[in-house]
């Protein structure tokens, strides 16, 4: 087996921590022809799919890669900008401002890159571009504050597979969920009231996350049980009642039950039942992208208002606001409990380099 070696490599060199920010990914471009290989990849992983590989193959390259990247192209138009997907764009600021915040506590100690797991820029190359700066410690923080296998679990994956085909391992932590993390329920909140401030309350406040199928939660997956701490807590520092808010869960796909309730057909029940006003955030996204943006904000605001309801508002991602940086930062902070941030680490590397210089 051929290893991937560190370039250049020097016992001299710093050491460095590294951060490295995940998200899901993007096609590179809104057309059929960027969306087939993306789907390819994100539908070929099993820990999104747990269907037998062989009859899932055959489904996936017979059917869906033959459908789905047309209607998916279209969804994407909808959604484009001129600097890219709303994701990159996003998770990109992300990162810019992250970093700037650590250099601001610990100058050049600390680099910060991101990756998707699906599409451009891979973990891979990514971690090759980390390792060869120097980074011998490594933080990994999966943007999904509620763990689940076909998300974080997918990520860590990722991240394995390639450690097994690498000659330099780095010191290693992950942080798999930040669900109840109180600077991130901080921010959301302040979402929340900021919106208020502006536009007023609607009758009802919708949590909206990105749904799983049910056996999934079933054969033990946390997601379900971790949306719905978010939720309470967040109702809790909000000042809600029971009635004030619901929980609900979105993009489902295919035929089999997913988790309850969904998102579309609560929607529907609730402007035939006679509310007015409703408005949907979406605390499972980190940043804005295809599924708030158009399936939350065109798709079920349609079908609220096309069932009887009148005001419906969707409540934007935290994306690179002060406070989700901040709460990030201090998410990255409490893992970096005991790594040296002082210049000891390089003293040893150039104890080392002389140390070798000897023989």
């Amino acid at each position: 087996m051929k290893f991937i070696n560190t370039t250049d490599f020097k016992h001299s060199q710093s050491e460095k921590i590294g951060v490295l920010l995940t998200n899901l990914g993007t096609p590179d471009a809104p057309t059929k022809k960027a969306l087939k290989p993306y789907l390819r990849q994100f539908l070929s992983d099993p820990r999104v799919v747990e269907i037998p590989r062989f009859i899932w193959w055959l489904i996936l390259n017979l059917v869906i890669l033959n459908i789905r990247p047309a209607r998916s192209a279209r969804a994407y138009q909808s959604v484009w900008t001129e600097q890219g997907s709303p994701l990159l764009v996003h998770t990109t600021a992300q990162t810019d401002k992250l970093r700037q915040s650590l250099s601001d506590l610990y100058g050049d100690k600390i680099l910060v890159e991101f990756a998707m797991r699906y599409g451009q820029p891979g973990i891979g190359e990514v971690l090759d571009s980390m390792m060869n700066q120097g980074v011998k410690k490594l933080i990994v923080l999966p943007l999904y504050p509620q763990y689940s296998a076909s998300t974080t679990g997918s990520t860590f994956d990722a991240i394995a597979h390639d450690f097994t085909r690498r000659r330099l391992l780095p010191e290693f932590r992950f942080i798999s969920h930040y669900h109840d993390f109180a600077p991130y329920i901080n921010a959301l909140a302040n979402k929340i009231e900021a919106h208020w401030k502006k536009f007023g309350r609607a009758d009802k406040l919708i949590f909206s996350y990105h749904g799983i199928p049910k056996r999934y939660l079933l054969n033990g997956d946390p997601y379900h049980c971790e949306c719905y701490k978010t939720s309470r807590l967040l109702a809790s520092r909000l000042g809600l009642k029971d009635e004030d808010y619901l929980t609900c869960f979105q993009s489902r796909f295919g035929r089999e039950e997913w988790l309850k309730p969904y998102t579309d057909e609560t929607l529907k029940s609730l402007a035939r039942q006679g509310v007015k006003s409703v408005q949907v955030a979406c605390p499972g996204f980190s940043s804005d992208c295809l599924e708030t943006i158009e399936e939350i904000g065109i798709e079920n605001r349609g079908y609220f208002l096309d069932s009887g309801g009148e005001k419906f508002q969707y409540i934007s991602a935290l994306n690179s606001d002060t406070d989700h940086i901040d709460a990030l930062l201090e998410l990255v902070k409490s893992n970096l409990s005991g790594w040296e941030l002082n210049d000891q680490s390089n003293v040893t590397a150039k104890l080392a380099a002389q140390a070798g210089a000897s023989f």
